[in-house]
């Protein structure tokens, strides 16, 4: 986690209506420079200043595409996460400057995977399957939800990013050799970073018998003096896919117990003739959990189902609180009932440091209001190194040459 320095006492005084007020008053300054993308898991108040909505790494793209339409675009301001910000500092172009409001919005799963860890990892694995004969080809997949880091590492090494949404269709090329069709007699595994959840359903959804045919291998455990991450020899040769030890800490509260809760309290809405509740999740919740849901999707996929629910249908969703909540309120206008599958606060602690005193704050900074000598001033800038910036386009490249990601939704 970055250090983000606090903020003067006028930001964290500042009553809620005269912070909003004067967040507009700096945009209107910034017309034609400015564009603030916000990420569904933001709450409202962070929303509603948002030009553009949506999932990470759409965000990104359409922010590429806004700049390019609107070549006066010089900053962004992105109200998400550390790896967020850096991603869209990859897809921009160099002269576009991306801010994050909070330094210390990370995202403990992407700070799960750390490069000098995972170079570690990347030789035991190698050094195992050598010292037992095996002959092939390790293919490294790493969700977008990992540092400009681990995206690098992953382009160098011939992988791809994927999303929630695309992971079926990037699994299905890595298994294919990826970019290199497989010689004859030629086999392939797949190195998943960072989340093992997502890594584990997308190999079940493949066809993959999870229990005899993935392996995980725990930086922590190879910290401990274990090698290989604990997994044993035998485990690496035959695993078709070795997944990392990582999770996001939002859908890792939701339980298997969850979906029975609902399954008995549909037993008597069914008794009584009334419409039983369906379990939407994300793939990010592990796989008792997947197997146990209706439907299992990305973001937009969740907001997308909610959105096309009929009229007198129950659904619970397991996802970040936030977004629940929204779409539970567009949702009840409509005659449509949505509620989150666990009761306990599943929300992203680190997205919700982003809120409006420190919006505020970086565009005060950009107007020069409050600063010495009425200076402007670019804070909070995210900047990836040119020569990790040209590895991990490289990844996202391969992913994007495999079909589109789910667009972004402008203005609200």
């Amino acid at each position: 986690m970055l250090w983000q320095p606090s903020l003067p006492e006028r930001y964290t005084r500042m009553p809620a209506a005269d912070l909003a007020r004067e967040i507009d008053d700096r945009r209107a300054r910034l017309t034609g420079e400015l564009a603030i993308l916000g990420h569904h898991y933001q709450v409202d108040e962070i929303i509603r200043h948002a030009d553009l909505t949506g999932d990470s790494l759409k965000l990104s793209q359409e922010a590429a595409d806004l700049v390019e339409r609107q070549p006066g675009i010089r900053t962004i301001i992105f109200c998400g996460v550390h790896f967020m910000a850096e991603t869209a500092d990859v897809l921009t172009p160099e002269h576009v400057r991306v801010i994050l409001p909070d330094l210390s919005a990370g995202c403990s799963m992407a700070d799960m995977a750390q490069y000098d860890d995972t170079v570690e990892a990347w030789d035991a694995i190698h050094e195992s399957l050598a010292a037992q004969g095996w002959r092939g080809r390790v293919v490294p997949i790493t969700y977008v939800n990992s540092s400009a880091a681990i995206k690098a590492f992953v382009g160098e090494r011939g992988g791809a990013c994927c999303t929630s949404s695309n992971a079926d269709a990037v699994f299905d090329w890595a298994m294919r050799g990826g970019d290199e069709p497989l010689a004859e007699g030629e086999d392939v595994k797949i190195l998943f970073l960072p989340d093992q959840h997502l890594g584990r359903n997308t190999a079940a959804k493949y066809g993959l018998d999870v229990r005899t045919q993935t392996c995980l291998y725990d930086p922590k455990r190879t910290d401990r003096g274990e090698a290989r991450g604990g997994a044993s020899e035998d485990e690496v040769l035959r695993s078709k896919v070795i997944l990392w030890a990582g999770h996001c800490s939002v859908h890792k509260l939701f339980r298997p117990e969850h979906c029975d809760e609902i399954r008995a309290e549909n037993e008597e809405l069914i008794a009584r003739g009334e419409t039983p509740t369906r379990i939407l999740v994300h793939p990010e919740c592990c796989k008792e959990v997947v197997d146990k849901a209706d439907l299992a999707g990305s973001t937009e996929f969740i907001i997308r189902q909610i959105e096309a629910a009929e009229a007198g249908t129950r659904w619970a969703v397991g996802t970040e609180i936030h977004l629940v909540n929204r779409l539970a309120k567009a949702a009840e206008a409509r005659g449509v009932s949505v509620r989150i599958l666990s009761d306990c606060q599943c929300l992203c602690t680190t997205m919700y440091r982003i809120d409006e005193p420190h919006l505020l704050w970086v565009l005060d900074n950009l107007c020069g209001v409050g600063t010495k000598d009425g200076e402007a001033k670019v804070v909070n800038q995210v900047s990836v190194h040119p020569e990790a910036r040209r590895m991990a386009l490289m990844a996202l490249e391969r992913m994007l040459k495999l079909g589109p990601v789910m667009p972004a939704t402008a203005g609200v």
